[in-house]
């Protein structure tokens, strides 16, 4: 797995909007979250600094956008 999805924040966050992260598509899931978020891919230190940001902001709406965007590994 990348580096921020064994954070226990980030597996709490997938568990809630209903993501299933498996070793078959981790990759896509990763890489799918840093074009959410433009930035480039495999930064995770960067992406995962912006997860932290953009829950605190807007927990419920960036919840809501990333589960659309990662819809298909649900």
């Amino acid at each position: 797995m990348t580096c921020y999805f064994k954070n226990s924040g980030m597996t709490d966050l997938f568990e809630e909007i209903g993501i299933e992260v498996t070793n078959e598509n981790v990759v896509l899931v990763d890489e799918n979250i840093h074009d959410f978020l433009s930035v480039d891919y495999p930064n995770c230190a960067a992406a995962w600094k912006l997860v932290r940001k953009k829950l605190a902001e807007d927990g419920e709406g960036f919840k809501k956008r990333l589960q659309e965007v990662l819809s298909e590994f649900g």
